[in-house]
């Protein structure tokens, strides 16, 4: 190990640095605190290729950690995420008998950082490591607390919410210039500093058929068992099969007024459901917002409800309830019309089930996940919603049936490279250049979980069986 003393400008004494090389990478660190260093500053002082060792003395540490509004003792650089592996800085604000530099418990964000020599432009190379590698440490063992990580080269810098294990955007990745870095600085600690508590998760494929409503209610009804608040959302006036399955009746004009009118809100067309589970020896609940009556009605065209509806309607109506619920679940319709819009523009998360034997269910989850989903996140400014992995619902499957769907998939997954998209994350996650996992996840099929729907009661409080399949579903996706 070599430890060289960097000595900062007279004109600016600002601390003592020891740059510690080791086999592993370079560590700086930082001691004795002085006077701070603006973020132009900063970011005039570093040349162009700056490599790691340079962008983390230069602007991590002198301007870009406290601009986030943290401070010493509230750093740990090089923090085990859990099982050896080290991200550059994990945060978190002290409390009264608790030093995070000394507890080095319960994390709050993690900082990626890299050098101006590595690309973290949205699509390259680089770029694509580096999320992937963050994501891997905010899945750690010891970061069962984190809600954010951020990426940055101080030329670029994009924001991640974690909510569980599910990770998505929180912002574009955005390019940082001398004019407009405290603009952005600011805007990621505004995120940061008013976490959301509801992550919003949209249950849609373009096929009809597929189990999304039987997705909704059962996996609401699993959150609730691990203490979740929780509100679902029948987004289809149509068919109304949310509301029905669960023996509500329909709403008469209130969502409609909420959708339609910038004064009203959704209080009133929120619905408790609840049950008494013997099973489970007590009662459970969650709330619903049912379909609209109104909505309904033969005189609403797609022409005329687009002049009273955008797509970010929903978002924008369902953006002060996100502090009163811990998940928000949308059951989408089966199309890509304004209420499908309505849901899939309004998440932060896309679930999509298919079937196995429908080649149709996967070729319309695929066409979600190039054409419909992107089209979501162009128009909002935070880079969600984003896809969850695809998974089969609700069939019975033999290793014969698999192989044919897997031959199908390979087809599809072919036809979407030749246009320009690497959907193979979507459909087989597991996948890599070491280990070709073909698994997609499952929900068998169960008779208990289609005899639910008369019962008006989903069938995770009613069935073992089909409890243990959902909570299955819930910590593949969900639950950390």
């Amino acid at each position: 190990m070599q430890i060289a003393i960097i000595t900062p400008e007279p004109q600016e004494v600002l601390r003592k640095h020891f740059l510690v090389v080791t086999s592993r990478k370079t560590i700086v660190l930082s001691f004795m605190l002085m006077s701070s260093t603006s973020l132009q500053q900063a970011l005039h002082s570093l040349p162009d290729g700056a490599a790691e060792a340079i962008v983390d003395f230069n602007f991590a540490q002198r301007a870009f950690l406290e601009a986030l509004g943290f401070y010493t003792g509230e750093v740990c650089p090089q923090y085990d995420t859990g099982g050896g592996t080290f991200v550059d800085y994990a945060v978190r604000k002290n409390n009264s008998d608790d030093c995070f530099v000394n507890t080095k418990s319960n994390p709050y964000l993690l900082i990626e950082l890299k050098g101006r020599d590595v690309s973290l432009a949205e699509g390259s190379a680089g770029y694509k490591k580096t999320v992937a590698q963050l994501k891997g440490y905010l899945l750690g063992t010891q970061c069962k607390t984190v809600q954010w990580g951020i990426i940055t080269n101080s030329v670029h810098i994009q924001l991640f919410r974690k909510h569980g294990k599910v990770i998505h955007p929180a912002t574009t990745c955005l390019e940082i210039t001398a004019e407009n870095i405290d603009q952005v600085i600011g805007l990621v600690r505004k995120k940061i500093e008013q976490p959301i508590r509801a992550l919003t998760v949209s249950v849609y494929n373009n096929k009809g058929g597929v189990g999304k409503t039987t997705t909704t209610t059962n996996l609401a009804s699993i959150f609730t068992l691990f203490g979740k608040t929780v509100l679902i959302v029948d987004c289809d006036p149509n068919q109304q099969d949310l509301t029905s399955s669960l023996g509500m009746a329909l709403n008469e004009g209130s969502v409609f007024q909420a959708l339609t009118d910038r004064d009203v809100d959704f209080c009133s067309a929120i619905k408790p459901f609840s049950v008494s589970s013997r099973a489970l020896g007590r009662e459970l609940k969650f709330d619903v917002i049912p379909a609209e009556k109104q909505f309904a009605a033969n005189d609403f065209d797609e022409v005329k409800l687009r002049q009273l509806l955008t797509p970010h309607t929903l978002r924008r109506k369902l953006e002060p309830l996100k502090s009163e619920y811990d998940y928000i679940l949308i059951d989408a319709p089966p199309n890509w019309r304004i209420f499908s819009q309505l849901a899939v523009y309004a998440a932060d998360v896309v679930l999509i089930p298919t079937k196995h034997n429908n080649l149709f269910s996967l070729e319309n989850a695929a066409m979600a996940i190039k054409e419909f989903i992107p089209e979501a996140q162009r128009a909002r400014d935070d880079g969600s919603p984003v896809p969850l992995p695809v998974f089969f619902n609700g069939e019975k499957t033999t290793p014969h049936q698999i192989a044919a769907a897997q031959i199908e998939i390979a087809n599809i997954l072919k036809q979407a490279k030749k246009e320009g998209f690497d959907l193979m994350p979507h459909f087989y996650p597991r996948y890599t250049n070491t280990k070709k996992d073909l698994h997609i996840f499952e929900v068998p099929s169960y008779a208990n979980i289609a005899n639910a729907a008369f019962a008006r009661v989903p069938a995770t409080y009613r069935d073992k069986t089909a409890r243990d399949y959902y909570l299955a579903l819930a910590k593949e996706y969900f639950l950390q």
